[in-house]
């Protein structure tokens, strides 16, 4: 399985972005699908998922900002970021996940200036 992330950039606070995530094979084999992120020194965190029957997951920090989504015509997982906080900058990586099967994108970097 192949997942190619795109979408991320340079932005101000309070602006927007959409970050994309192709996958090579039909989404719906996969149990989970979302969105983590990196920032330099840290660990990898969750920010949004979305399962294989629509329920999403956000971590506390985004809540009421993120929306995680999917389009299994497209093969694609989307994050829409609003209201963007300098906080937020990271590289963000898409992943899916079934059993015994764990498979991540390549990270796209996101930069939120002040």
């Amino acid at each position: 399985v192949q997942l190619q992330a795109s979408g991320g950039g340079s932005v101000q606070a309070g602006k927007s972005l959409r970050l994309s995530c192709k996958v090579s094979r039909n989404i719906s084999i996969f149990t989970y699908m979302g969105w983590y992120r990196q920032a330099p020194g840290n660990q990898r965190d969750l920010v949004a998922t979305i399962s294989r029957s629509g329920d999403t997951h956000y971590a506390d920090s985004v809540k009421g900002r993120f929306n995680v989504s999917r389009d299994s015509v497209k093969r694609a997982i989307y994050l829409q970021m609003d209201s963007l906080r300098p906080e937020d900058t990271s590289v963000y990586y898409c992943n899916v996940r079934r059993a015994g099967l764990s498979e991540w994108g390549q990270g796209t970097q996101v930069t939120v200036s002040s």
